[in-house]
């Protein structure tokens, strides 16, 4: 299958890759500990509305379910492919979860729509024009007084995570990444408050939990 969005990424970086997605993220980089730890500090409460915005296999979102059932959650994803596998994996666990296929830069919902918005390991996938237009998408979808989590890749903070740093070419769109321009990103695209987090340590570099509020 092409993907019919132009340079589009993939969850896993290449389609033939997608099969390893979910046992790498779950072995290699402390998933349920990651995925623990960001639903914590998302602070869902009973009935909200959450968008798990570049949802990917749905793993976030069915340990979501687990820990609050009566959210009303939607994954979004770019990835045909990928929502294949996050459906699926749903159905297994019989959980009633919506996905939809969108790009994070065109949101298919009407304005203050959400009482969480949530991004994990997606946004280092976009240039800085697509993360600037992520992020004012993101914004225009929360409700007022609503916030919006991400964890993504950040600055290398221990020799490991600098080393990888040195081994890869990361690129363009890991820059503000590893540079630590996440929260100001956040600022730029209209957020109100912005607060770094936290950490969390992986053998491919460290994360960094950013959260924004609007007014």
């Amino acid at each position: 299958m092409t993907h019919r969005h132009a340079d589009y990424i993939p969850a896993a970086g290449h389609d033939f890759l997608l099969p390893l997605y979910d046992p790498v993220l779950r072995f290699l980089m402390r998933e349920r500990a990651l995925r623990t730890r960001f639903l914590d500090l998302a602070a869902i409460q009973p009935g909200q509305r959450v968008l798990d915005l570049g949802c990917g296999t749905a793993t976030l979102l069915l340990l979501l379910k687990e820990r609050c059932p009566s959210a009303d959650v939607i994954g979004v994803d770019g990835d045909p492919k990928v929502l294949a596998l996050a459906r699926a994996k749903a159905e297994r666990r019989g959980v009633a979860i919506r996905f939809d296929e969108a790009l994070a830069t065109r949101l298919p919902y009407g304005d203050a729509s959400f009482d969480r918005v949530l991004s994990s390991l997606m946004l280092h996938h976009l240039t800085r024009d697509e993360k600037l237009q992520a992020l004012r998408e993101v914004r225009r979808v929360l409700a007022p007084g609503a916030s919006f989590h991400l964890v993504d890749f950040g600055p290398p903070r221990n020799w490991l995570a600098r080393g990888v740093v040195r081994a890869l070419n990361h690129g363009e769109r890991m820059a503000d990444n590893l540079a630590g321009r996440l929260p100001e990103l956040l600022r730029e695209a209209g957020f109100a408050r912005v607060e770094e987090r936290g950490h969390h340590s992986t053998v491919f570099g460290t994360l960094a939990f950013v959260s924004g509020w609007i007014a």
